[in-house]
């Protein structure tokens, strides 16, 4: 007999193989993580178009202090969804990302941070929701909760929220993924060192601008 209370659970707890990628290096080696534009396509499956069938709200954005002159970029979000007609209590979501990091060649400030915060909070949230949890439930969950602590230069890759920005730039630019790994000179889109991050954006967002 199947339970009612897990129709939505069920319907979003298993994440396909394209929307899965390993984690190379740094502190989440070896753990999976989940496309966020997956995410996205399943809460839109599910509920329906966003504004429509699922939503948020930002509730508040600010910096916090970290070791070593870093500081870290926050989020708060309120997730709402709609089921059987009825607009859910608000699902509450904190997320985080680096605003100055210190890396190997010294401090490093993204532009991306509030965004990448986001995209972390969203993710929180909607896991409360079962998104994903066929990943988290096996033991694999690749939140930065779970994951044994190390100096932040080691995290030598780009995040799962970097990796987002630029797979939407790059289908916003009909770019060919495989050349644009060739001219950034990895084999793997997530395999792309952080220190050329925004080298990236920019070669992206020029082209867009030129579209």
């Amino acid at each position: 007999m199947s339970n009612n209370n897990l129709v939505v659970w069920d319907a979003m707890k298993d994440v396909p193989k394209q929307a899965q990628k390993n984690i190379a290096a740094g502190r989440l080696k070896g753990m999976t993580d989940i496309s966020p534009q997956w995410r996205y396509h399943v809460m839109t499956q599910t509920f329906g178009p966003i504004g429509i069938g699922w939503k948020f709200t930002i509730d508040r954005q600010w910096l916090e202090d970290g070791s070593d002159d870093q500081r870290c970029a926050m989020t708060n979000i309120s997730l709402y969804v709609k089921h059987e007609g009825e607009w859910s209590a608000a699902i509450n979501g904190t997320g985080g990302s680096a605003f100055i990091a210190k890396e190997s060649r010294g401090l490093y400030t993204s532009d991306e941070a509030y965004k990448m915060s986001l995209t972390d909070a969203l993710s929180v949230a909607m896991k409360m929701l079962g998104v994903g949890a066929v990943i988290y439930s096996a033991g694999n969950d690749y939140s930065k909760y779970s994951a044994p602590a190390a100096p932040p230069q080691q995290a030598t890759t780009i995040n799962d929220s970097q990796l987002a920005n630029l797979e939407i730039l790059i289908e916003q630019t009909n770019t060919d993924i495989e050349q644009f790994c060739k001219y950034v000179k990895v084999a793997e889109l997530h395999h792309l060192p952080a220190a050329d991050y925004n080298p990236a954006i920019k070669a992206l967002e020029d082209k867009k601008g030129k579209m």
